[in-house]
């Protein structure tokens, strides 16, 4: 993306395929697809979830995969190893090194929900907006940017209902330096047990991607909310959808989706139930 002043700029949609909007726009959006991006940004590659690599140079991170060579490689002992002393074996990443720690005795038999941040919860912008909730400062390249925060109406009944019914984890694509200090400012309950940022995902054609066998739960307790398919195109079964918000304030999905969460909260197995949803 070319370089422009902030103050010209928006942010990108963290997770759709779009520039973040000012909080005049007005955005319909689906569940069911990624909406185009309108237009790039020099912030493109630090806030969004889901872009095009070749677009946006994402780099891809390392690979999970481990090659195990028997003896070492010629470089190590001083000379070629013949081909029938070598054998390569490839060796994947211990699956018990799981993304979240052992579960805590208050959370003890609870399901765990994953929450997605932008546009789930909040809606960020560099573009100032008179009635942001919190203004966060974020260095990008030495130069330090406001970036102005919306919270999502309910956003706060929501969080701490969600606090008392389940294991609560914050997983975000976005980067740390900017989801960390949002979350402090968004949960003062310390809903989110743990938080989860663009490192902890799986980069998947072209997409940042949550993927839920990497936490270390059963996947049959375990419930994503996200405004963005793309993010849990590995288990679309355990996803209970959102719409995405930007700065309606009349907003209500939240509070509507409480009920749902605390019958989610009694199951042993959220997949029946969830798949009842989608049969409506």
């Amino acid at each position: 993306s070319s370089l422009h002043s902030a103050s010209n700029q928006q942010v990108a949609n963290p997770k759709e395929e779009e520039s973040i909007s000012s909080s005049q726009d007005k955005v319909s959006q689906s569940n069911s697809s990624l909406k185009k991006h309108r237009s790039r940004s020099i912030f493109s590659p630090f806030f969004c979830c889901f872009r095009n690599y070749n677009d946006y140079h994402v780099e891809t991170p390392p690979s999970n995969n481990k090659t195990l060579s028997l003896p070492p490689p010629p470089e190590e002992n001083g000379s070629p190893p013949k081909c029938d002393q070598v054998q390569v074996i490839p060796i994947p990443s211990p699956p018990a090194k799981f993304l979240l720690p052992e579960v805590s005795i208050a959370d003890y038999g609870k399901n765990c929900v994953v929450i997605d941040l932008d546009e789930t919860l909040v809606h960020s912008s560099f573009k100032p907006i008179s009635n942001a909730d919190f203004i966060v400062p974020v260095e990008i390249d030495g130069t330090v940017h406001q970036v102005y925060v919306l919270k999502r109406p309910h956003v706060d009944e929501f969080l701490q209902k969600m606090g008392e019914l389940f294991e609560c984890v914050l997983f975000t694509a976005s980067l740390a330096k900017y989801a960390d200090p949002v979350a402090d400012l968004l949960d003062q309950w310390g809903v989110f047990r743990t938080r989860l940022f663009r490192e902890s995902c799986v980069f998947h054609r072209g997409n940042y991607v949550k993927d839920l066998s990497r936490l270390g739960r059963e996947l049959s307790k375990v419930i994503i909310i996200d405004n963005s398919p793309a993010s849990y195109i590995f288990h679309p079964e355990n996803a209970v959808p959102v719409q995405s918000w930007f700065d309606d304030m009349t907003d209500t999905e939240l509070l509507d989706l409480i009920p749902l969460f605390e019958g989610i909260s009694k199951e042993e197995d959220v997949y029946s139930l969830l798949q009842s949803l989608r049969n409506r």
